[in-house]
């Protein structure tokens, strides 16, 4: 089982941690999982030794109308049945900054497209600032980068394709 509530996640992490394990943490949305995503989580994992995932909850999704695409249950459901992804949680906030304080990684990883600290929302900023509060490192992958909402858009928008409920 990799899929853990937030809280008992960060009861198992802490003890990894203090056994020695360096903990790297990845968080998003990761809406219609594709290529960019897993090699995202392959470059992470080979950040440290254990590769958590946080996903967005359904509620905190600011991708406009329409979206997720995929419910919460499924995104994480997908990401942990990745061979390289350790454990997987649903946040519990609109952003990362309280779960990266409540898990407290060793590294925190964001993709090359976040490299200088911008994007349209202001959370990579905020979420850094937190990173340097607990002593954490942030890191960036560079590996091929797609949008989940451009492949969207381009390819089931009006396609009649969507997951059944």
């Amino acid at each position: 089982m990799k899929i853990f509530p937030l809280k008992e996640l960060a009861a198992r992490l802490a003890s990894l941690r203090d056994s020695g394990r360096k903990i790297v943490l990845c968080h998003g949305c990761f809406d219609l999982m594709h290529p960019g995503h897993i090699k995202y989580f392959q470059a992470a994992k080979k950040m440290g030794d254990i590769l958590v995932v946080t996903v967005t909850p359904d509620m905190y999704v600011d991708k406009g109308p329409g979206r997720p695409a995929f419910n919460e249950a499924l995104r994480t459901e997908s990401i942990a049945a990745l061979e390289c992804v350790d454990f997987v949680a649903l946040n519990l906030w609109p952003t990362a900054e309280e779960t990266i304080r409540l898990l407290r990684p060793d590294v925190y990883v964001k993709g090359q497209e976040f490299e200088k600290l911008e994007d349209k929302t202001g959370k990579i900023q905020k979420e850094y600032d937190v990173v340097k509060e607990i002593g954490a490192e942030i890191r960036f992958t560079h590996e091929v980068v797609f949008s989940s909402t451009q492949l969207l858009n381009t390819y089931f928008k009006g396609s009649g394709c969507r997951p059944a409920s």
